[in-house]
């Protein structure tokens, strides 16, 4: 496994390969970059991105959602998977930032998470974006990664990997830590088809070494 200077030397080459690196769901309000990173959920952020202008649009606001009911939020969203479901965590989110926080997104995890469809991830990627405050999102690209070239345990849970990370990395540097770890995993480390041959990490990789291997 992968010591603590491993993994920074590992993030140095991830940001020099995407220096770009950064969030690409585009929103005007902090209300509505919760929406988006909701909505996010088993989708990309381009598809996100296409159709929340009209939503944000129709939906200015926690109140104005708050009055809505999920089959008035279907039409919007209905290009995305789980949209059913997604509908119904909008409102009943917009509800209680209504009823419980004055309108108000809410900074803190623990206030976040408890807002229907908010969970760890979505709430750590609120603080850090939003509000600046140092927090490690864990989605699917950064866990794949992690395990991948084995900065955690095989078995390591969402949760082991962000603390394993977060006591790895400077807290200042999280974020960005974050934003390299999804592009390499959306761009060179993919679930299919990773782009192993000329990867600059292979030698830290479990699953590119074994599929060079299996090629030669």
């Amino acid at each position: 496994m992968l010591d603590n200077q491993e993994i920074r030397e590992a993030l140095r080459v991830m940001r020099r390969e995407y220096p770009e690196a950064g969030t690409t769901l585009t929103a005007g309000t902090t209300f509505h970059f919760l929406l988006a990173v909701i909505l996010s959920a088993q989708s990309t952020d381009q598809a996100v991105n296409k159709l929340t202008p009209a939503l944000f649009d129709r939906f200015p606001h926690p109140q104005d959602l708050a009055a809505a009911e999920p089959v008035d939020v279907e039409p919007y969203i209905k290009r995305l998977g789980l949209y059913h479901n997604k509908a119904k965590y909008l409102v009943n989110c917009a509800r209680k930032l209504v009823t419980t926080f004055d309108g108000q997104v809410p900074q803190t995890l623990t206030e976040l998470t408890s807002l229907p469809g908010v969970g760890r991830k979505v709430a750590n990627v609120v603080l850090a974006e939003c509000f600046a405050i140092p927090a490690f999102p864990v989605d699917t690209h950064v866990n794949r990664v992690a395990h991948r070239l084995a900065m955690v345990p095989p078995k390591a849970t969402v949760l082991a990997v962000e603390r394993r990370l977060q006591a790895a990395i400077p807290r200042e540097k999280w974020l960005d830590a974050h934003h390299s770890m999804i592009f390499w995993g959306r761009y060179r480390c993919m679930a299919r088809n990773p782009r192993c041959n000329d990867c600059p990490l292979l030698p830290m990789c479990i699953t590119g070494q074994q599929s060079v291997f299996k090629q030669n």
